[in-house]
């Protein structure tokens, strides 16, 4: 890399103020050209800077970070400006002036890892923290930053490597004086280590739910209340309500902010056997949320009488919730029924009026279960997908070698594929064809 990238770092529009972040080899003599001399390093000082033709572009803080002691490696500087977009355009032509080009998405990311000062999962995590909108979100990422998955990753990797000294030292010396059982050794250590992947597999989803929201899918038959109670746990009116069934054609996703985490409620269309073109894709993306969901709340309407609960009483299952709505009127001939359908699947039997009524109980009840999924004891060891499919390849490798044993050479070549493949979590072998897709979901100037 031997040019030199800018990018504003702080959000565009007016604002008190604006940062414009450089770096790369250059970035020290660009910014002694537009302040009238080189800058004492990491000292903010008040400088005017200047265009190349001379003309005041404005009058504020600049500081000098050089490499490699800097974020990205190189050598870095930022430009403390007024936020006027008038300002920052103008400086931004003057360091286009002076060779100085525009960064792409995660540039400056992307070049910390390249340069050594971040592991590519402590990359993923910047993006992260720029990305949480939960005090749980902004922990797990902090975390992750802070080196926690990548620790956790490196404990495993380290413990592969000592196991496969042990399988070449039987595979490469066999007649050298190496205890005979040198290779059953590593049996026992291999398969405590193949349990730690699995139980970090069965605990895959807790990480990425954290990072992308947990959900929980409003189903129901047409007019039980999903959009009245969608309404009343949001605090607002962002579902139409009507006493006309099938009035909510598509899924209506509200994310809030309960206990810390960051959850998605979904309203969906009425399940029921429908013909309208329009309708019918509503019921099939109703299917497909509910399906997908962490949590179902299955509304049935208390009142009824038309066996309409039992639809979309299919896609619930144990620990889901059960609400019955009307809880003001008098029982219908469907409310026996699917009360004891309630039962027999396991579901949590609530009821409540949703015209009036308090929803306390039913939003201690949803925060509990959100709690209870994901909290945990250790840090996650899957936060992202790519993390979720390179844990399950290495598990592979490690279960085919645990299978393999008493032909050591087999048993070692699995572990050595399954050692790279929690390397390449942290970015250190094989991450070459993935940076492109993953720096380019960063935001421009990070």
């Amino acid at each position: 890399m031997t040019d030199t990238i800018f990018a504003l770092a702080t959000a565009p529009g007016k604002a008190a103020l604006a940062i414009v972040r450089v770096s790369g080899p250059a970035a020290a003599a660009v910014l002694a050209a537009m302040a009238g001399g080189p800058a004492v390093p990491r000292r903010a000082t008040l400088r005017t800077l200047r265009a190349p033709d001379g003309s005041v572009l404005d009058r504020g803080l600049a500081l000098l970070f050089p490499g490699p002691g800097s974020f990205t490696g190189e050598d870095c500087v930022e430009l403390h400006l007024h936020g006027g977009p008038a300002v920052v355009d103008a400086v931004g032509e003057a360091l286009i002036g002076a060779g100085v080009r525009p960064a792409e998405p995660g540039e400056f990311t992307r070049r910390a890892f390249e340069n050594g000062k971040l592991d590519l999962d402590q990359a993923e995590a910047v993006a992260d923290l720029i990305d949480a909108e939960s005090a749980a979100q902004a922990r797990q990422a902090l975390g992750q930053l802070e080196g926690s998955l990548g620790r956790r990753y490196g404990q495993w990797r380290n413990a592969l490597l000592t196991i496969l000294g042990s399988l070449e030292a039987a595979v490469d010396f066999p007649d050298e004086e190496v205890p005979t059982d040198v290779a059953d050794r590593a049996r026992a250590p291999l398969e405590r280590l193949l349990g730690d992947l699995t139980q970090a597999l069965d605990d895959r989803t807790r990480g990425q739910r954290i990072r992308e929201g947990y959900r929980i899918a409003i189903i129901g038959a047409p007019n039980a209340g999903k959009s009245t109670l969608l309404n009343l746990l949001a605090g607002r009116d962002a579902a139409i309500v009507t006493d006309t069934p099938g009035a909510t054609r598509d899924v209506i996703e509200i994310p809030f902010d309960m206990s810390g985490y960051r959850v998605i409620l979904a309203d969906t269309a009425g399940v029921r056997e429908a013909s309208d073109p329009v309708e019918v894709e509503g019921v099939r993306r109703a299917k497909a949320w509910a399906t997908g969901a962490d949590l179902r709340i299955w509304v049935v309407d208390r009142a009824s009488s038309d066996g309409a609960w039992r639809q979309p009483g299919a896609f619930v299952a144990a620990g889901d919730i059960a609400l019955f709505s009307k809880a003001d009127l008098t029982a219908g001939k469907d409310y026996r029924p699917a009360l004891g359908a309630a039962g027999s699947i396991g579901a949590d039997v609530f009821e409540l009026s949703l015209i009036g009524g308090d929803p306390g109980e039913l939003r201690t009840a949803l925060s509990a279960r959100v709690v209870r999924d994901l909290s945990g004891a250790e840090f996650p060891a899957v936060t992202r997908r790519r993390h979720q499919r390179l844990l399950a390849q290495a598990h592979d490798h490690l279960a085919r070698a645990v299978t393999a044993f008493g032909r050591p050479e087999l048993v070692a070549e699995d572990v050595r594929l399954a050692a790279r493949t929690l390397a390449a979590v942290t970015g250190r072998v094989g991450a070459e064809d993935i940076l492109g897709e993953i720096f380019a979901t960063f935001c421009i100037g990070k």
